[in-house]
């Protein structure tokens, strides 16, 4: 041939089996069609290989050197580059579901959707790490496919664009060992050749025999070689399984052999054949010349081919959630024999015609430039391996991770993350981490404050800062700076939106009386300023006892005190707008001549009582005794302010700031503090009515809640979306 009949670059594609060698060069003409410039099939001079897997590398490099030089002469150049498929003997598949979840509902992007990936693939790598502890080597990712994606819990097909509060994934994970993938590119090195591309048998021949609209369908693909019988899954669009069963065409050569008392080559080739010929002669070891008919080689078999198809039907079941599948494409050498697939139908309880030999009818887009080559089952798979090529450049690459070699499946979208995920290194190290938050219950409902975020990790390709998602190459040099943890969680009392109104008032002898509300932390009282705590159960009293009335109105206790009327004892309780009668003595009380007495927390005390008999107990922590005597001191000097001004002392504690609410300025003068739920005693916004999906909180261009604090000329965006 020359080279104008056909591209300048060809893909050259190696399908090393157990029993022969095919060397394909082609080159893909349209969306569909591939033309086949060079074929060449050698079978291996000795058993070098043994179920899929390479025994003797020097042979298979001999023999694939030798494939090499002969399609070289054919086309007339040199071939420098190859593609391969590794066996599925060794196959490890590894289902996962991952999820992540958002603070608020966000827009999915490109990023979120990789992410996820890539928290299943971690996960893929923590089980199949823990399945494989005991073996000494290691796993590598060679792909994944995903099954389907989760939107706030409904599958969905495409994540990207959507708004979720929750995305999810179920993933499939397919590893291959480190032998495996070695010993086929030290075959291959030695042949002087660099592999372009890596695949797995059963998807280079999903590729041909099952086109993407087939896989909407529950469909089963066996790829019946030599030594493996390849299994692969498909659903709903997506390729739900890999499997494989060591059951192949050689178990029927060595039935044949021990029958008929010949070696496994002239075994084999009488299994050929008898799949052309009606009757074969041979000689077996003694030297003696035989001639046997092929129906009877069929029957001798017979035993070996339903104990093949009843493992690779009890293998497809159990692939596919213990059911059976709607239809089976078999390829392969192995599938062609006599029974083969009534056989594997009859296992998998499908009518015959449900399961088909696939060969000629899946190359129809091939075309041959070799004169009188026959178009079956045998070259789907390399076909596939060429074909391939064009889906995903996939090859091995080496690149050091904080001074770590790492080893990668290079499925042209390696990212600096999945170096990560291949050096060991956890996949929460990459992104900012929370501190730790604060669960807690508020008068029995559960509550959580959460951490602050700390910073993402520092990420390094060749000395320039990059992100996670930024491809890599062969010999990268990545160097990773772990996130930080945020600092933990802290909330005070005051910041609990059921505080802001904190204050209880009573009639005492027809005045009003304004009390702060006492709050219990794991029934013990303690201020507005107390620092929750993780597992505190937090309680706002919405009454006080006559005891801690009175001890408020520093007056004594007498027996014809009168609540609503009614005579109180100590421990009864008084709620909101309750009156309270009491006969003053004048010896005990000195009457207050003001309207109302006002109290107000604004006082920088710690934890305690607010009953002067707690707060005068001994303690023998010096530093909480400090703080109840600060606290009983600052309580007595307010009411003594109270007492004598109190509207002045009001005056004092009251803050005015003007802040502008979605362009309009407002004026606050009620409090002293304000965060942003106080806006709404002053800004009108119907909070009852929704007016979109979500509302949107912002001070000063930065997302807030209701219980972000609130200064003198904040801008406040409040608005539904």
């Amino acid at each position: 041939m020359e080279d104008i009949r056909y591209p300048e670059h060809l893909v050259f594609g190696l399908d090393i089996g157990t029993r022969s060698i095919v060397g394909t060069v082609g080159y893909k003409e349209n969306k569909n069609g591939f033309k086949v410039v060079a074929q060449y099939v050698k079978e291996h001079e000795t058993r070098a290989m043994l179920d899929g897997q390479i025994h003797d590398i020097p042979k298979v490099a001999e023999t694939i050197a030798f494939i090499k030089k002969e399609l070289e002469k054919e086309i007339n150049r040199p071939l420098t580059e190859v593609c391969i498929a590794a066996a599925g003997r060794v196959l490890k598949t590894i289902t996962v579901e991952a999820e992540y979840e958002f603070q608020n509902e966000t827009i999915i992007t490109d990023e979120h959707v990789h992410s996820l990936d890539l928290i299943g693939v971690e996960k893929a790598y923590d089980e199949i790490r823990e399945l494989t502890k005991n073996e000494n080597t290691n796993f590598y990712c060679v792909g994944y496919s995903v099954i389907t994606y989760y939107l706030n819990e409904y599958a969905i097909t495409n994540l990207e664009g959507h708004k979720a509060n929750k995305i999810a994934t179920k993933l499939l994970a397919t590893f291959l060992p480190d032998e495996v993938i070695d010993s086929l590119y030290t075959a291959v090195e030695r042949a002087g050749l660099v592999v372009a591309n890596l695949t797995l048998e059963p998807i280079a021949a999903i590729t041909v025999a099952i086109p993407e609209a087939y896989r909407m369908l529950n469909i089963a693909l066996v790829d019946v070689g030599a030594g493996t019988s390849d299994i692969c899954i498909t659903k709903d669009g997506s390729i739900i399984a890999y499997g494989m069963i060591p059951f192949a065409g050689d178990e029927i050569t060595e039935t044949i052999a021990q029958k008929y008392l010949v070696d496994f080559q002239t075994a084999e080739k009488m299994k050929q054949s008898c799949i052309k010929k009606k009757s074969i002669t041979y000689k077996d070891i003694m030297g003696l010349s035989h001639k046997v008919m092929s129906t009877e080689i069929n029957e001798t078999v017979n035993a070996t081919v339903r104990n093949i198809t009843q493992n690779i039907a009890d293998k497809i079941i159990e692939l596919n959630g213990d059911k059976s599948v709607s239809a089976v494409f078999v390829v392969g050498g192995g599938g062609k024999m006599t029974g083969f697939i009534s056989s594997l139908a009859e296992y998998l309880n499908l009518p015959n015609e449900r399961v088909a030999l696939r060969g000629e009818e899946v190359l129809k887009e091939i075309e041959f430039m070799q004169p009188k080559v026959k178009k079956d089952s045998l070259l789907v798979t390399p076909i596939g391996i060429c074909l391939n090529y064009y889906d995903q450049k996939n090859n091995f690459i080496f690149v050091q991770v904080n001074g770590e070699r790492v080893k990668l499946y290079d499925n042209s979208r390696l990212t600096v993350a999945d170096a990560v995920i291949g050096v060991g290194m956890s996949n929460e190290l990459l992104f900012p981490r929370r501190g730790k938050a604060i669960n807690f219950t508020l008068d029995g409902e559960k509550r959580l404050v959460r951490g602050e975020l700390g910073e993402a990790a520092i990420v390094k390709c060749n000395d320039k800062v990059v992100g996670i998602s930024s491809p890599i190459e062969q010999n990268d040099k990545i160097e990773v700076i772990e996130s930080t943890v945020g600092k933990d969680a802290t909330y005070e009392v005051l910041q609990l939106p059921e505080y802001q109104n904190n204050t209880i008032e009573f009639i005492f002898n027809s005045q009003k009386i304004v009390c702060p509300k006492f709050v219990k932390a794991n029934e013990e009282l303690v201020s507005e300023y107390y620092q929750i705590k993780d597992e505190d159960a937090i309680e706002i009293l919405d009454y006080y006892t006559l005891e801690q009335v009175l001890s408020f109105m520093d007056i004594p206790y007498h027996d014809s005190i009168r609540v609503n009327n009614t005579l109180a004892h100590l421990e009864d309780k008084i709620y909101a707008n309750f009156t309270v009668q009491y006969e003053i003595d004048n010896q005990a009380f000195q009457k207050v001549d003001v309207e109302s007495i006002s109290y107000e927390q604004d006082f920088a005390y710690e934890e305690g009582s607010y009953t002067y008999d707690d707060y005068n107990q001994n303690n023998s922590n010096q530093t909480e005794a400090t703080n109840q005597n600060v606290l009983q001191e600052d309580i007595q000097q307010s009411k003594n302010d109270t007492k004598q001004d109190v509207n002045q002392q009001s005056l004092k504690q009251i803050e005015e700031i003007v802040v502008v609410v979605n362009g309009q300025a407002v004026l606050m003068n009620t409090k002293k503090q304000y965060i942003l739920v106080d806006v709404l005693d002053f800004y009108h916004f119907d909070m009852s009515v929704s007016g979109g999906n979500s509302l949107v909180i912002r001070v000063n261009g930065e997302d807030a809640d209701f219980t972000t604090p609130v200064k003198d000329k904040d801008n406040i965006e409040l608005f539904w979306k």
